[in-house]
């Protein structure tokens, strides 16, 4: 858990998100996402702050605390777990991975430490949406073992991208708003997210793209390999890093 309060970022209609650790070079960000039957969180991190924050949120629903807020907990990127487990445990629902992620997992093991967290921890496999919801998820592989899910809603045109994508300054190079993440600027993922035309993106990194989100995304991908080198200068090593950091946990 991070020792400040949760910062509240990307506020729409049917959804919010926040930081743990503003402070943080890769500003990882955290998602809620309301459905009928209460908020989905996607990729959480804990901080202090968040059980009011959903609480209160969800009051003009009937909830009468956090516990009964939360609808599910879902682990979309395919390198980390964060916070889903513990979380999960504590909302009393069980962590959805997809189907097509194992990574995870391991992380749910290596946490057993954690209250509730370990080889107890209630995972619920899943292949093409979010359950009693209408999130759909998209396989997205762009390079060698790397997969994550992409959400998608289509009523409102929500688009979440957990890693592929990014707007914390480790994405970003020139006047980018969004950026593909440096590990995948040769072979973005084009195909899978080319047909969403989304009117806001969500990302695990960064504050979220609520203005000409479509026109962004589509910059985002189609200047990908031709930034590559100014990337290569900007990012590189700092991807490196992370890179051996991410593969040593």
């Amino acid at each position: 858990m991070a020792d400040g309060s949760l910062s509240v970022v990307d506020e729409f209609d049917d959804g919010f998100g926040w930081v743990a650790a503003p402070e943080e070079s890769l500003l990882r960000t955290s998602h809620a996402l309301r459905t009928t039957d209460g908020f989905w969180l996607l990729d959480p991190l804990d901080a202090p702050g968040l059980d009011d924050e959903l609480a209160d949120r969800s009051a003009g629903a009937g909830a009468a605390d956090a516990a009964g807020a939360v609808a599910g907990v879902a682990v979309c990127a395919g390198w980390h777990a964060r916070d889903a487990a513990a979380l999960a445990a504590r909302y009393d629902v069980p962590v959805t991975v997809p189907s097509w992620m194992d990574r995870p997992l391991d992380h749910f093991d290596a946490s057993a430490d954690a209250p509730g967290v370990g080889e107890g921890v209630d995972v619920q496999r899943v292949d093409d949406h979010l359950p009693g919801t209408d999130v759909s998820l998209h396989r997205v592989s762009p390079m060698g073992a790397w997969r994550e899910a992409v959400c998608w809603r289509e009523r409102d045109r929500t688009l979440y991208v957990p890693e592929s994508l990014g707007t914390a300054d480790a994405f970003l190079v020139g006047d980018e708003r969004l950026g593909v993440v440096f590990y995948a600027r040769l072979f973005p993922p084009r195909n899978a997210l080319s047909g969403f035309a989304p009117d806001r993106v969500l990302v695990g990194h960064g504050t979220g793209v609520f203005e000409d989100a479509a026109g962004t995304l589509a910059d985002a991908l189609d200047g990908s390999r031709r930034r590559f080198p100014r990337a290569l200068v900007a990012n590189g090593p700092g991807a490196l890093r992370n890179l051996v950091a991410a593969a040593r946990r």
